[in-house]
């Protein structure tokens, strides 16, 4: 059975052999972005608690088992979100459609869609994520994307249809029942490509009223160059991508398959041996190479895509094993 060391391997691996199957374009000058290499800035533990602490518990729930999701009774992982939360929707089965969850949280009067990532021991859960062609936006679901000739990766955008109606319905169903007037879209690994997609599919089908954050963690290349300046122009700030010290998954697709990365990475640079972030920078614009983009292969560390992150928050069925 296949464990998560030997998923990225094949990640990786596999993002080698498919130039010839990406559009069967040349691999030199292939849609990738420029050279950035904009100066970083320091993020403050402020920033981290005030607008990732939330989103990254969410994340970590989304690995537990659905009945101690829909229970809300997964141990530290739900203590740590407060006794209000609220789990009205969930679904998935661990495979071709990774569990997520619908949740209320009254605290900051907002309704809370969390992504399962990857799960390492169900092989169909690992092809998600390596269908690694480039295939054509749908734009019917996409309608202002269309004639902008949006590429994205095939396996993400495939896992995202299979939920799609129903996260929409769900989170309009929250909107109209509750009090809340924040949307959030979060997620780690795969579930932080389809966090990304969900995101801009309510984007353009909810209320402008309504505030829509998106919080992800490992975020792993989604689309094209088309698709990172689509995102950065519906999304802006309200995105916030996290990236881990040396973990591999942001790195992938890799940029010469014409794979590009949204603006608005948050870095880390360093945890100590309490789980906590020593450091964290602000990336400016796409693909920073003094960030996720610049690390060296042969540096590549699993364990940072699980965590921990910050504040001792890992993800992955260990980090809630309820």
């Amino acid at each position: 059975m296949l464990r998560f060391s030997s998923f990225v391997s094949i990640f990786l691996s596999t993002s080698l052999l498919t130039s010839e199957l990406s559009l069967a374009a040349p691999l030199f000058g292939f849609g990738s972005s420029d050279d950035n290499s904009a100066g970083t800035t320091a993020v403050s533990n402020d920033t981290v608690t005030s607008d990732f602490l939330r989103p990254a518990f969410f994340s970590r729930i989304a690995y537990c088992s659905s009945d101690a999701v829909q229970s809300f009774q997964c141990g530290a992982p739900c203590d740590a979100l407060g006794s209000d939360v609220d789990v009205f929707q969930i679904g998935g089965n661990d495979g071709t459609i990774p569990m997520y969850f619908i949740a209320h949280d009254p605290s900051t009067s907002t309704i809370v869609v969390a992504h399962q990532g990857t799960d390492p021991d169900n092989l169909l859960s690992i092809l998600n994520d390596a269908k690694f062609g480039l295939v054509d936006l749908n734009t019917t679901r996409f309608t202002t994307a269309d004639g902008k000739g949006i590429q994205v990766h095939d396996g993400f955008q495939q896992t995202f249809e299979r939920t799609a109606d129903g996260v929409l319905a769900g989170v309009q169903n929250g909107l109209a029942t509750t009090n809340a007037t924040n949307v959030l879209v979060t997620g780690h690994s795969l579930g932080a490509a389809v966090a990304t997609l969900d995101a801009m599919f309510l984007k353009e089908k909810l209320d402008p009223s309504v505030q829509l954050t998106t919080s992800v963690f490992g975020l792993p290349r989604v689309g094209d160059q088309a698709w990172a300046d689509f995102v950065d122009s519906s999304l802006g700030s309200t995105l916030s991508h996290i990236t881990n010290q040396n973990d591999p998954v942001p790195t992938v697709p890799p940029e010469f398959l014409g794979f590009v990365h949204p603006s608005n990475e948050f870095h880390i640079t360093g945890v100590d041996s309490n789980g906590q972030a020593t450091g964290i920078v602000a990336c400016p614009g796409q693909d920073n190479e003094n960030c996720s983009t610049g690390n060296d292969i042969l540096d590549a560390s699993v364990a940072n895509h699980l965590g921990p992150y910050f504040d001792d928050i890992s993800f992955g069925a260990s980090a809630c094993p309820a």
